[in-house]
């Protein structure tokens, strides 16, 4: 299973992309923080691994600009520091 599978099955999750299996991972994975639960968040972690969705998020975080709400970033920039979550 892709990442991307994600979002087909829950459309929702990125409601307003015309095709959102061209999306890329990093982008998948702003969607599933920010309008996804939590169940959304492990899967996307089981598919992808802990180490490299840690890398996803902080990779996003480099950018000019993220889609990340405050409240978000701050959340899970500490539960990806986290070595015990």
């Amino acid at each position: 299973m892709t990442v991307n599978r994600i979002i087909k099955n829950k459309p929702y999750l990125a409601w307003y992309v015309k095709d959102p299996e061209k999306l890329s991972e990093e982008s998948v994975l702003e969607h599933v923080l920010n309008y996804g639960n939590w169940d959304d968040v492990q899967q996307f972690i089981k598919i992808k691994g802990k180490d490299k969705t840690t890398e996803l998020f902080k990779k996003t975080l480099t950018n000019k600009r993220t889609n990340y709400s405050p409240a978000i970033q701050s959340f899970f920039s500490r539960y990806f520091n986290n070595k015990n979550a």
